[in-house]
């Protein structure tokens, strides 16, 4: 073939380098052409190629250092094999076997590792993007002169992660190289149909941000471009944006084919075939040879065959449902710090305010983000003076786009640092939602790497916020394995729980009802201490009735109960929505058969018809009468008192408990 991309380097690398390059590249070709076999065999389930886009994953990933982390897409094989990541693992992976990296959890680059620092991609692809926002924070809050790169498409960059990540990243000014692959097509769908701009760099200019274009068939120019930039980016941090221009050669995976590309175009990108260009340009420059090529290819194909041997040789996993069920949520070793017998008398806001405090100096990294916390104190002044007392590289104020500071708060976690993430109020938590349930839900289940972040939740209704600040909206993530959710009702237990949250490996929602911040006081313990995630809470003992609740609807329960002397109710405060404490719920319901679950959601779908349906399934035969649940209308919440009043439960909880007294 006649070389169509220019190798201009009048000798800067050496011949050692330059022949490494090529090795690097034919790796990952030589195992794609037999996972394409494969694949055809019915071996492996699935494959989305790389080929003619190698040049990319081994440039940039040979410019970085073995410890600086690389967040890959579906078509950068190439970033493992040049990890030196053993074959077979990579080939147990994709056969779903237990030497994978997902114990056959997930399937082909839908993995990380810390061991390769590399740290895989979910089906979402933007919030790759925040993750290594996050990565680079840490980087730089550790000053140990480290990048990261994060690798994303054409058609990836059109999602609102990838706006949200850049500007944080140029905001912030973060270590990051964002690799954008612009191969023509996201699936079918053109970049013609993508973006209207020349070229992706040029979005660079709207975030403040250094872009450049790269031939991304050249491997050189990727090597050369990038390694320079690396260096220039450890001694100044700043983010840089990374367009390389390329192709793929085969469809978005196997099963898409490429019948909607048009031939002269696939005709004319297999001329710039960055292997087959870069062996000729080494053969022309007498650096490579015939027989050293053969060389290569034997101990290739050789060490794909040994490994993939050793893959089919594996045993299948054999399904054990306490290991799938145990490997949900990381294992907190919890330990009790008891309370202090000093107390004070302070507010519910208060305490909050003092819990976090008190964490943010036993944790000396621990990182808080959200929008107008420092100076400012936050909208509710939680975190008023945290800035003077912590610095404002520890209470970070962010642009608002919640997605991006999920997955930045998960990138922390990734590199070592806790951190709490306050939604303004949680009712934003919408646009944070995917990185919630799809990243942080899902990454021990998936490759054992916790993600150690507390969200913080203001919620509920009463203060006239309308349908856009008042939601209690638990029950979006009490459905999604992998997170707990926390919702206390009181100043102790707030500022307790709290502690433990923050202290807990695992994502916690921690549910902080805005009605209750200055309307409710207690004396609460001084100093740091823990309580248990996991534990209700028994407020009152009774024998006619039970009564459960959490958040402020327990606040409803004791007030109705005031007016109900005659009555003599249990009351079980939840604490924690998950996990649920049954075993006390259970103790409860047996001894007194009749019981009340009060939230103030909405009925359908809540925590109330879960507890309800526990109940009838595990104490059915100690029932005196059916469980009565106690809910708020099934409409958004009115911002008008009067129809927010109405639209509250509460009102109907005084008949409710009388009716199943006389039941």
């Amino acid at each position: 073939m006649t070389t169509k991309i220019e190798y201009n380097l009048k000798n800067t690398l050496k011949n050692k380098v330059l022949l490494s390059l090529y090795k690097k590249m034919l790796k990952p070709r030589l195992i794609e052409e037999k996972m394409l076999i494969l694949l055809r065999q019915g071996k492996i389930s699935k494959w989305f190629s790389g080929i003619g886009q190698e040049a990319i994953s081994v440039g940039v990933t040979s410019a970085l250092e073995k410890d600086e982390y690389i967040l890959p897409m579906h078509r950068n094989l190439g970033v493992f094999t040049t990890r030196e990541i053993p074959l077979y693992r990579l080939f147990s992976q994709w056969q779903g076997k237990m030497n994978g990296f997902t114990k056959g959890r997930d399937r082909s680059f839908h993995f990380g590792t810390q061991e390769f620092n590399i740290v895989g991609m979910i089906s979402h692809l933007g919030p790759q993007l925040g993750i290594a926002d996050g990565i680079a924070l840490a980087n730089k809050l550790k000053d140990n002169h480290k990048i990261c790169a994060v690798f994303t498409g054409e058609g990836g960059a059109s999602e609102g992660d990838f706006h949200e990540a850049l500007n944080v990243a140029s905001v912030w000014n973060l270590p990051v190289l964002f690799c954008v692959e612009n191969n023509g097509y996201g699936l079918s769908t053109p970049t013609s149909e993508q973006f209207n701009c020349k070229d992706i760099a040029d979005k660079g200019i709207g975030y403040g941000m250094e872009s450049h274009i790269i031939d991304g068939n050249n491997i050189l120019e990727v090597y050369t471009k990038v390694n320079e930039l690396a260096i220039s980016v450890r001694k100044n941090p700043r983010p840089i944006l990374l367009e390389f221009k390329t192709f793929r050669m085969r469809g978005h995976e196997e099963a898409s084919g490429t019948k909607y590309v048009p031939e002269d175009l696939m005709e004319y990108w297999a001329t710039k075939d960055p292997l087959e260009n870069y062996k000729e340009y080494l053969i022309k420059q007498k650096i490579l040879t015939n027989k050293i090529d053969t060389t290569y290819r034997e101990e290739i194909v050789n060490e794909i065959n040994e490994h993939l041997k050793l893959a089919f040789d594996e045993e299948k996993i054999i399904p054990n449902l306490e290991n799938e069920l145990n490997d949900v949520y990381k294992n907190f070793d919890y330990k009790a710090v008891n309370p202090s017998t000093e107390k004070n008398k302070i507010r519910f806001v208060d305490a909050i305010s003092d819990g976090l405090k008190l964490s943010m100096e036993k944790h000396k990294d621990l990182v808080i983000m959200g929008q107008d916390i420092a100076e400012y104190g936050g909208v509710f002044k939680i975190t008023d003076g945290f800035v003077d007392a912590f610095s404002k590289d520890r209470v970070r104020n962010t642009p608002i786009c919640e997605s991006a500071i999920v997955s930045a708060a998960y990138g922390l976690s990734v590199n070592g640092i806790k951190s709490v993430m306050e939604m303004q109020f949680a009712d934003f938590v919408s646009s944070g939602f995917n990185p919630i349930v799809n990243l942080l839900a899902k990454s021990h289940y998936r490759w054992g790497q916790k993600a150690d972040i507390v969200v913080r939740m203001p919620c509920g209704a009463g203060v006239g916020a309308g349908p856009f600040h008042s939601q209690t909206n638990e029950a979006w993530f009490t459905k999604t394995p992998g997170l707990k959710v926390v919702y206390p009702a009181f100043p102790q237990d707030a500022k307790g729980l709290l502690a433990s949250a923050i202290e807990d490996p695992n994502p916690v929602l921690f549910f902080e009802h805005k009605g209750l911040y200055r309307s409710v006081y207690q004396e609460v313990s001084e100093g740091y201490f823990t309580t248990e995630i996991g534990k209700a809470a028994f407020l009152k003992n009774g024998d006619h009735l039970t009564i459960i609740s959490y958040g402020a609807a327990v606040h409803w329960v004791l007030e109705a109960l005031e007016t109900l002397s005659h009555i003599s109710a249990e009351v079980i405060d939840l604490r924690t929505l998950q996990p649920l404490d049954t075993t006390t719920i259970y103790q409860s319901v047996k001894k007194t058969g009749k019981v009340i679950v009060v939230q103030e959601d909405s009925l359908f779908g809540g925590i109330a018809s879960d507890v309800s349906a526990l109940i009838t399934e595990n104490c059915f035969k100690f029932l005196d009468a059916p469980v009565k649940r106690i809910a708020s209308l099934e409409t958004p919440i009115p911002f008008q008192s009067d129809l927010e009043q109405q639209y509250l439960g509460k009102s109907n909880l005084i008949n409710a408990i009388k009716d199943l007294h006389n039941y």
